[in-house]
């Protein structure tokens, strides 16, 4: 039997998917699942016919192999992945190559790098987004690790990754360590991010102007043909159409509005956090799912707790255009966050990151892809030093162009008191970062009056303590 190009650890959907990509590509792929049964389903229903060959225990798929063998795990992050690298690594060889394309962290896939380096066997943390459809079709691929490993499945990435406009492959070489992991959880805040504020605008439509789901849908539609043309905004339309066969009515308005979460949202604040990068809108998504698990609790809340009418009596199509210009302002205020904390982390890590390259692997494949992305890309390929994205002269004239209407539309939704965290937090981001002097020269003088904890003056180098209270 040939060797197998590589070997595929993983059949959920994820997994399946993946491998049928891999094998129309030329590729020879062989798979495996600790469950067999689901194993002899798969190669006998949708890999039926592609060169895709089934192993049944962890030494007949090592066997299988090309050498040095490239072997890529599609499994739970977590203790999953490391339970599966401990039932891998007793048939593995220096040099072989480990891939895990899960939404692992970054810290776990350096701590396993590490400890498979000793072996002299190369590990790649590798961030996929695209979902089931992208995983057959073409995914963005965000590898990270060692480059010599890299090059080593560089023909397979580039080959299955989707294609952006100009024919580019969406998968690139990040940098060493966790890199590919760290790029793809700030891709999720990003996700998180621009989820919230599209469902914001939603309820601002749906509950202040009583728009129907149609409307909706033909609104999104036109949205997705202009500056916010995006994944997210296209399948946003496609949601309002959707009817429940059993009711006639519009599904979106049957599903229980609790938005779960698996963490890579709240990791990414984490991060911020721990690096003192500035992203509120990630926050606020964040928090703002939370607060949606909380249905019992705002049941209860409703019937006490009385605020403004949700009515809107003003001129229906300036609010509609001032959505849109917010809602594209704050979009651009999400990618900058991500970006700047995308920034701050190569600093800090060593990534060695290029924010051209990462923008040019969203262009497509990805979640977040979307028009502005190639923006994004000519924004930083021009300055790759560029501290923030709203100091780019195409996107600072776009915000300074929509501020006005942009304020309107969060003005709007205070004033019916519907909730936009994200929307709200993105316009205070902009306000904060354009402000020469904040109101933190009074937080410091407090610190020092409880906590001697000093503080600097404008006037005169130096650090100071006064006694507050004489």
């Amino acid at each position: 039997m040939e060797p197998q190009d590589i070997g595929l650890i993983g059949l959920a959907v994820m997994g399946q998917n993946l491998a049928l990509n891999m094998a129309r590509h030329g590729f020879r792929v062989a798979v495996f699942n600790r469950t067999p049964a689901t194993t002899e389903k798969y190669v006998a229903g949708p890999a039926q016919g592609a060169s895709i060959l089934p192993t049944f225990d962890w030494a007949e798929l090592a066997a299988a192999l090309e050498r040095p063998r490239r072997v890529m795990m599609m499994v739970k992050a977590g203790e999953p992945v490391d339970a599966t690298l401990g039932q891998l690594r007793p048939h593995l060889e220096p040099g072989d190559v480990v891939i895990d394309g899960g939404n692992s962290h970054f810290r776990d896939t350096e701590r396993r790098m590490a400890e498979l380096a000793q072996a002299g066997i190369h590990f790649l943390g590798v961030g996929i987004s695209g979902g089931e459809e992208g995983a057959l079709r073409g995914p963005s691929i965000m590898p990270g690790g060692p480059e010599e490993a890299y090059r080593r499945v560089e023909p397979i990435f580039s080959a299955i990754a989707a294609r952006a406009a100009d024919g580019e492959p969406c998968s690139a070489y990040l940098g060493p360590g966790g890199s590919g992991h760290y790029v793809k959880m700030v891709h999720n805040g990003i996700e998180y991010a621009v989820m919230q504020l599209i469902a914001e605008v939603y309820d601002v439509l749906q509950r202040g102007l009583a728009m129907s789901a149609d409307q909706l849908a033909e609104l999104f539609a036109a949205w997705n043909q202009i500056e916010l043309s995006s994944f997210l905004i296209e399948i946003t339309a496609k949601v309002f159409v959707k009817l429940d066969p059993e009711t006639g009515r519009p599904l979106v308005d049957l599903i229980l509005d609790e938005a779960e979460q698996k963490g890579t949202g709240r990791w990414t604040s984490e991060e911020a956090f721990a690096l003192g990068v500035p992203t509120p809108t990630i926050h606020a998504a964040v928090a703002a799912r939370a607060l949606s698990a909380l249905k019992e609790q705002r049941s209860a809340a409703s019937r006490l707790l009385a605020g403004s009418s949700h009515a809107f009596r003003g001129d229906r199509q300036r609010l509609i255009d001032a959505l849109q210009a917010g809602l594209y302002a704050s979009i651009v205020c999400s990618y900058a966050q991500g970006m700047a904390l995308l920034r701050a982390a190569s600093l800090e890590h060593g990534y060695g990151l290029e924010l051209a390259t990462t923008a040019k692997i969203w262009r497509a494949g990805c979640i977040i892809r979307a028009a502005l992305l190639e923006d994004i890309r000519a924004a930083y390929s021009g300055q790759p030093d560029l501290t923030n994205l709203l100091l780019d002269d195409h996107f600072r004239a776009q915000l300074l162009e929509r501020q006005g209407a942009w304020r309107a539309a969060v003005a709007a939704a205070v004033e019916l008191g519907i909730p936009a965290p994200a929307l709200s937090a993105s316009l205070a981001y902009f306000d904060g970062y354009r402000q020469e002097r904040s109101p933190a020269n009074l937080i410091q003088a407090q610190r020092d009056d409880f906590g001697a904890h000093t503080y600097r003056r404008v006037d005169r180098e130096g650090v100071f303590h006064s006694h507050w209270s004489e």
